[in-house]
């Protein structure tokens, strides 16, 4: 059985690479001594062993937190997810999906929210992609 301590590393490699080092670098250097063990917690538990759990890809679990944080209306941490499903692979075809399934489930009101959401998200990631323009 891995130690915390292993747990923690595993995590803090998964989390990286779903959610990239600008976000986890935020989140580690704004950790308080309120929020230290909510952030080893998250990175043990959330990333070091459900994350890292070998019955899904990533891909697929991208999916069903898209679903759960669309159905429960978490609209920060489906932005954070749309950038990671990105990150996994998804394409913007396969999000509209999610979001087009998730509505029959979830209702027209929270597929709203989340069409505006990933809009917002995609429009910021095709204008990070493009970099700067030259005049």
């Amino acid at each position: 059985m891995p130690t915390d301590q292993e747990r923690h590393d595993q995590g803090m490699t998964v989390r990286r690479a779903v959610l990239g080092d600008a976000h986890v670098d935020r989140s580690i250097a704004a950790t308080t001594d309120l929020t230290a063990d909510w952030q080893d917690f998250i990175t043990r538990v959330a990333w070091g062993d459900v994350w890292s759990r070998p019955g899904l890809d990533r891909r697929s679990r991208s999916i069903a937190v898209l679903s759960s944080l669309i159905a429960h209306g978490h609209h920060e941490e489906l932005a954070m997810h749309l950038r990671a499903a990105l990150r996994n692979g998804l394409s913007v075809e396969e999000i509209r999906e999610v979001i087009l399934q998730s509505a029959i489930y979830s209702g027209v009101p929270a597929a709203n929210s989340a069409f505006r959401i990933a809009s917002e998200v995609l429009s910021a990631t095709d204008a990070e992609s493009a970099g700067p323009r030259e005049e």
